[in-house]
């Protein structure tokens, strides 16, 4: 029996995964917080055929010296790519160390409405005292308080999409009623630091639940859709994504730096160290070389898990290398599929579209099927 194709992601967020990516960057220094670049590169990881792009965030400045000194919300710069695309899958990181679930949640369910079911939200956390003072709130301190305030948000997020069922708009002109209060929840939340009661201000998201993904151990697996594990070889990465069986799908994080018609990966890495180092983390794999190589990477990762999510060197540069000779590769070769047509990105990644939690036997029988194109 074939192997399932591989989904492929990748981060869009600034200039590259090096810390001095903008010094090799193909826009002017004005032009990297424009919409219009944003939409430039959206469309080409569209048009190359990845499956999901993902947009990370903090309440902090991206960087220093020389760097962008801010950025626009990724929630604000995810729904202009979903405006502006038709297929590509949005995912902007968001934390709720500091930030109201109730909002985040609020926002991701509109992103899911606006995109036509294609919202994900890369699950994440603030540990730097200055985001603290940043919110005006005092610090979350130690990776248990940390992981506590993920958790718990995690849960509230997900209870607030829940809190509408899928029949509870019913628009009736005929008795003048938007919707059917007996199909909405009040979710009782009670936590270590909050409370939160109520159902939503938004309806149920098209998906249900837009995908979560997250690094293994913020948030308990069971809560995730997508768990985004690394490791120093693809052994390591195998044997981490074997370890979260509790998530459906499992992703490699993966750095790249690809030969370029003028200048070998190394070169290029040797060029930007000059400025700043490229340091390794231990829960991404790294790539440096040909194309090819990265193809049989790929390959040989083809099975061990159901995706990838790739952070580029330099964006401007590597995305274009990967558009032309890595991704038409892996789709001659079946080891990767593009996202169809009309799809959710639930469906694009072979998960189910829950229901809420609280619907009963009688109103699930009650709801139609939604089919997805696959």
């Amino acid at each position: 029996m074939p192997r399932p194709a591989l989904r492929l992601a990748v981060e869009i967020d600034g200039d590259g995964a090096h810390p001095a990516a903008w010094r090799r960057a193909a826009h002017s220094p004005g032009e990297l917080l424009t919409p219009r670049r944003l939409a430039r590169v959206a469309a080409v990881a569209e048009n190359a055929g990845f499956t999901l792009v993902t947009l990370d965030d903090s309440i902090l400045p991206p960087g220093s010296g020389a760097g962008p000194a801010g950025r626009i919300g990724a929630v604000e710069r995810a729904a202009f790519v979903a405006a502006s695309t038709s297929v590509l899958g949005v995912a902007p990181v968001l934390a709720t160390t500091y930030a109201e679930p109730f909002h985040v949640s609020s926002q991701l369910a509109s992103l899911d409405h606006v995109s036509a079911g294609r919202a994900g939200w890369v699950v994440g956390v603030e540990s730097d005292p200055a985001a603290a003072r940043a919110w005006g709130r005092p610090p979350v301190e130690g990776s248990a308080a940390t992981a506590r305030e993920a958790r718990d948000g995690l849960r509230v997020v997900r209870d607030l999409w829940d809190s509408w069922e899928d029949d509870a708009v019913i628009r009736s002109v005929a008795t003048s009623r938007y919707l059917d209060r007996s199909r909405l929840h009040s979710i009782d939340f009670t936590g270590e630091t909050y409370s939160v009661k109520g159902p939503s201000i938004v309806p149920r998201p098209p998906q249900g639940r837009p995908v979560v993904l997250a690094r293994p151990g913020i948030v308990p697996a069971e809560l995730t859709d997508v768990a985004l594990v690394g490791g120093g070889s693809v052994a390591d990465v195998g044997a981490a994504a074997a370890g979260d069986s509790a998530s459906p799908r499992a992703f490699a994080e993966i750095e790249v730096a690809l030969d370029t018609p003028h200048e070998t990966a190394g070169e290029r890495i040797t060029d930007l160290e000059r400025y700043a180092p490229w340091t390794a983390r231990p829960d991404r794999l790294r790539y440096a070389g040909p194309a090819a190589g990265l193809v049989s990477l790929l390959t040989e990762l083809h099975g061990r898990v159901d995706g990838v999510r790739l952070h580029p060197l330099v964006l401007d540069e590597d995305l274009a290398v990967l558009s032309r000779l890595v991704l038409p590769e892996l789709f001659v070769r079946r080891i990767a599929a593009r996202p169809l047509p009309g799809t959710t990105l639930r469906a694009s990644l072979g998960l189910p579209r829950p229901l809420s939690r609280f619907t009963t036997t009688d109103t699930a029988a009650a709801t139609p099927v939604r089919e997805e194109i696959r």
